[in-house]
C-alpha cells in the first residue's frame, strides 16, 4: 500500500480512467533473456505482439520523428560483469508492424546500453564499454541516415545510462564503477567536466537542464562494501552549471532507474534485498517506486512493485508510470495521482524472462 498519495482528486475507477485518451497507444516491453520486445496496448493491457531480436536487448528509445523504436544488444548472455561476451548491434523496430527495418553494428565499439535522443538535431546518442585500447564512450548516430557520425570519450570503462539536456548540448554518463559522472560537450565532442559521485546508475535532467539527478552509488559497491564505508543510498541533485552535488533525495534501497515527469515528479525505483543464511548477498524482496517532487525535493510517497526494478518510464501527460522490473519479469502500471498499482504485466507468462528497457509509443496522428 502506498505512504501516501502524490496529489489527490475525486477520480473514476482506475480502470476507466486509465483508457481514457490511450486508445491506440503502445507499451513496449524489453524481455533480456527472450530476447524479444514485447506490445501492449496502453489503454487495455492487452499483448499485442512480439518481435523477437538478438540477444540480449537492454534498453529502448522511441524516435517520434520518424516513428522508430530503437533498441540496444548488449551481451550474448548475462549481464554486466558477468556475460558471455559483449555484443556490437543497435535494432531499429517499426513499432506500427513490429518488424525490423535495420540493424546497426557498431562495431568495434561494443556493449551499447544507454539511448538518448535529440529529435531537433536528428542525433541518437548511445552508450558503449571500454576495452583494452580505448575508454567508455557515446556513439553519435544520424537518425535519418542511421549511420555513426563519431564517438565521444567519457574517460570510464562502464558507461551505462546516458541523458542529454534539453537543449541537446550537454550530455551526462553515469558510471557505475569510476567515482564520477562524465559531463560531454555534444556541439565539440569532447569531456568536460567530471562530477564527484561514489559511482552512479539511472540519470534524468531537468526541463529547464539547470539539475540533473543522478542515483548513486553504484549497487555493485553498496553490495560488496563493508557496512560502514557504504555511502549513503539515494539521488544525488547536481548543479549543472557548477557541476557540483548540491542535496541528496536519502532512499531506503540503491536506486538503480530514475525519470523525470511532464509533471515535475522524478520517480526512482529502489533494489531491496532481505537477508539469507544461504548468500552473502540476502534475497530479491519487492522493491520500491519512489516519489518526489523534483521541484521541492521533498518524498511524496512510495509503492511497492515488483523485484529489482531496473527501468521506469512515464506517460507523456505524466499521469502514469511504468516500472520495469527484471527478477520478477514484471511491469506494474501506478497511477501517480493515487499513488496506487492499477495494472501488472506478466512477462514471464510467455516465456520471456528478464524485463528490462520501456518505452511509450503514442499512436499516430492524423
Amino acid at each position: 500500500m502506498p505512504q501516501q498519495s502524490p496529489r489527490t482528486s475525486p477520480r473514476t475507477s482506475p480502470l476507466t480512467s486509465l483508457r481514457a485518451g490511450r486508445e491506440g497507444d503502445v507499451l513496449a516491453v524489453v524481455s533480456q533473456s527472450g530476447p524479444t520486445v514485447s506490445f501492449f496496448d496502453a489503454a487495455s493491457h492487452r499483448h499485442l505482439g512480439t518481435t523477437e531480436v538478438r540477444p540480449e536487448p537492454h534498453e529502448l528509445c522511441f524516435d517520434p520523428t520518424r516513428r522508430l523504436l530503437w533498441c540496444t544488444t548488449t551481451y550474448h548472455s548475462g549481464y554486466y560483469h558477468a556475460n558471455g561476451g559483449r555484443r556490437t548491434e543497435l535494432t531499429v523496430i517499426d513499432p506500427d508492424t513490429r518488424r525490423i527495418v535495420d540493424v546497426v553494428d557498431l562495431a568495434p565499439e561494443h556493449g551499447p546500453h544507454g539511448l538518448a535522443l535529440d529529435p531537433a538535431r536528428g542525433r541518437l546518442y548511445v552508450s558503449v564499454e571500454g576495452s583494452a585500447d580505448r575508454p567508455g564512450g557515446v556513439v553519435v548516430i544520424d537518425t535519418e541516415t542511421r549511420k555513426p557520425l563519431g564517438r565521444i570519450d567519457t574517460d570510464a570503462p562502464g558507461p551505462h545510462w546516458f541523458a542529454i539536456d534539453p537543449a541537446g548540448r550537454t550530455g551526462y554518463a553515469t558510471n557505475k564503477e569510476a567515482p564520477f559522472v562524465s559531463v560531454v560537450d555534444l556541439e565539440r565532442g569532447s569531456l568536460t567536466a567530471k562530477i564527484e559521485v561514489p559511482g552512479s546508475e539511472g540519470i534524468a535532467v531537468s526541463g529547464d537542464g539547470r539539475h540533473a539527478f543522478v542515483a548513486a552509488p553504484y549497487a555493485g559497491f553498496v553490495s560488496s562494501a563493508p557496512a560502514g564505508e557504504r555511502p549513503a543510498a539515494g539521488i544525488r541533485v547536481v548543479d549543472t552549471r557548477t557541476a557540483t552535488v548540491v542535496d541528496t533525495l536519502p532512499t531506503e534501497g540503491v536506486v538503480l532507474p530514475v525519470c523525470l515527469t511532464s509533471t515535475g515528479l522524478l520517480l526512482a525505483g529502489e533494489m531491496r534485498m532481505d537477508p539469507d543464511p544461504a548468500s552473502r548477498l540476502g534475497r530479491h524482496a519487492p522493491g520500491h517506486l519512489t516519489v518526489f517532487s523534483a521541484g521541492t525535493r521533498k518524498q511524496l510517497g512510495r509503492i511497492e512493485v515488483g523485484h529489482f526494478p531496473l527501468t521506469v518510464t512515464a506517460s507523456p501527460d505524466g499521469r502514469y508510470a511504468y516500472v520495469a522490473c527484471v527478477v520478477s519479469s514484471t511491469v506494474d502500471i501506478v497511477d501517480l495521482d493515487t499513488l496506487r498499482r492499477v495494472a501488472r504485466l506478466d512477462i514471464a507468462k510467455r516465456g520471456e524472462p528478464g524485463a528490462h528497457g520501456l518505452a511509450y509509443i503514442p499512436r499516430r496522428r492524423a
